[in-house]
């Protein structure tokens, strides 16, 4: 049997973590958690992630926000979760279901010793592996669907965060809410794309061949969330799943960390950027070709990207060939509070995403007061705005567009202020966490109407 630990509270939040929404007072929390709780008592939730450590990806930030806004409208949350676990806020439980942990740093795609295979479905996930397949959605799947089934009666909603395998099929002993933040078939055809060679297109095949279980599995789940139109209805188009069963819920910024503040002072001609991988989707060659042009008549521009600087690949070529190294800085394992001080700083922020399902770091870039550019793929425009309102938008992969807008912001304080304050003033309104978590309590109430059962 898998060896799972079970402990109260999760990591415990990076320094200097807020515990409140600006927009929500502390004195009002209490009595919204009563309120919600009241309206149909409070749930039991089990959320499954098969990767949940927030540094690594929207996913993680999401399982962390969320089930702290759970916590603290009067639901009892358990994440149940593989490596990287998540980081989790006080009043949330965290139990492990470790994986193989086939891709941990230093030694990442390597092979267990033979005192590590616990069971038949660690065999399936080193073989996968070993063939260029990613396994973990699969094999993460058939060990919560074991897990839940020895707990069976002790949740009311069982909560997937895009694992989409095939072991979440069928009776999980309570109601199955699942949310796609978009289609991982996306990611597969930009990377075909950009693919140099056959070679490098059947690699990428073989590493997404998960999605061929995702889509079978998403067309047969009752009730899908997702975090904004577009990845409705690409989630329709691509996945097959029927409109009607796919339901937006928001996500949002943590607002009170995320905030202006005017004891951090500009960097003049700081950039910031957030790209966790040096892939095609996040378009930051095309930030690196816009800098280039940008410091032309601006040399006092320069980058700073949360994320590992990349030893090969389209971006380190880039940086090679425009003389940029000095230009470009790369900042990783930082604090949420360092991240917020680090957008404070910056002159702009920028988004240069070929696609997005949502965009975080747009949203918590306006929340800060930082201006912003954006390109328009996917759902960037969802979150950001229009063009000269509350943020300067380009089209996708184009640098020169990217150049004339940083360039434009760069030089026009007064426009940079008015986008910055009115881009704050979008999220309050539109994307906090508390609104993303009352829009899915929503949900969960509408899968238990539609599949009673005694609860225990």
């Amino acid at each position: 049997m898998t060896a799972e630990a079970v402990r109260e509270g999760g990591s415990g939040p990076p320094t200097g973590a807020a515990t409140q929404d600006a927009d929500r007072p502390a004195a009002s929390a209490a009595a919204g958690a009563a309120a919600d709780a009241g309206a149909g008592g409070p749930l039991r939730i089990a959320l499954l992630t098969y990767k949940g450590n927030p540094y690594c990806g929207g996913q993680g930030v999401y399982v962390r926000h969320l089930s702290r806004e759970l916590a603290r409208l009067g639901h009892h949350v358990e994440v149940i979760g593989a490596q990287p676990y998540p980081v989790l806020d006080e009043g949330v439980r965290l139990t492990e279901l470790p994986s193989l942990d086939l891709y941990r740093q230093p030694d990442p795609f390597r092979t267990p010793k033979r005192d590590e295979y616990r069971d038949w479905v660690d065999l399936l996930e080193t073989g996968t592996m070993w063939t260029g397949g990613f396994p973990e959605p699969l094999t993460f799947s058939l060990r919560a669907r074991r897990h839940l089934a020895a707990r069976s009666g002790e949740f009311d909603i069982v909560h997937d965060n895009q694992t989409l395998g095939y072991g979440l099929l069928g009776d999980l002993g309570a109601p199955l809410v699942t949310t796609i933040h978009h289609p991982i078939t996306v990611d597969r055809q930009l990377d075909l794309d950009a693919a140099p060679n056959w070679r490098r297109r059947a690699s990428v095949r073989r590493w997404y061949g998960f999605t061929r279980m995702q889509k079978r599995v998403a067309r047969r789940l009752p009730s899908v969330l997702t975090v904004s139109g577009s990845s409705r209805q690409e989630i329709s188009e691509q996945l097959g799943v029927r409109g009607d069963r796919i339901h937006v819920v928001h996500i949002g910024a943590d607002t009170r960390l995320f905030s202006p503040d005017p004891a951090v002072a500009e960097v003049p001609g700081r950039i910031v950027t957030t790209s966790s991988a040096d892939v095609p989707l996040k378009g930051l060659v095309h930030l690196v070709e816009a800098l280039a042009k940008v410091r032309s008549g601006r040399p006092e521009a320069h980058l700073v990207v949360v994320g590992k600087r990349p030893e090969e690949g389209p971006v380190a070529e880039a940086l090679k060939r425009h003389g940029l190294d000095e230009a470009v800085e790369f900042v990783k394992g930082i604090s949420d509070a360092e991240l917020a001080d680090l957008v404070r700083s910056a002159e702009v922020a920028c988004v240069p995403s070929l696609y997005e399902g949502f965009s975080l770091p747009a949203a918590e870039a306006m929340a800060t007061g930082t201006p912003l550019v954006a390109t328009t793929g996917g759902a960037i425009p969802e979150v950001a705005g229009k063009d000269g309102e509350t943020c300067l938008a380009v089209p996708p992969g184009d640098p020169d567009a990217l150049a004339t807008a940083l360039t434009r912001l760069l030089q026009d304080p007064g426009l940079r202020a008015r986008l910055g304050a009115d881009g704050r003033e979008r999220v309050l309104r539109r994307f906090t966490w508390e609104q993303a978590a009352r829009g899915t309590v929503e949900r969960y109430r509408a899968a238990l109407a539609a599949q009673p059962r005694v609860r225990r």
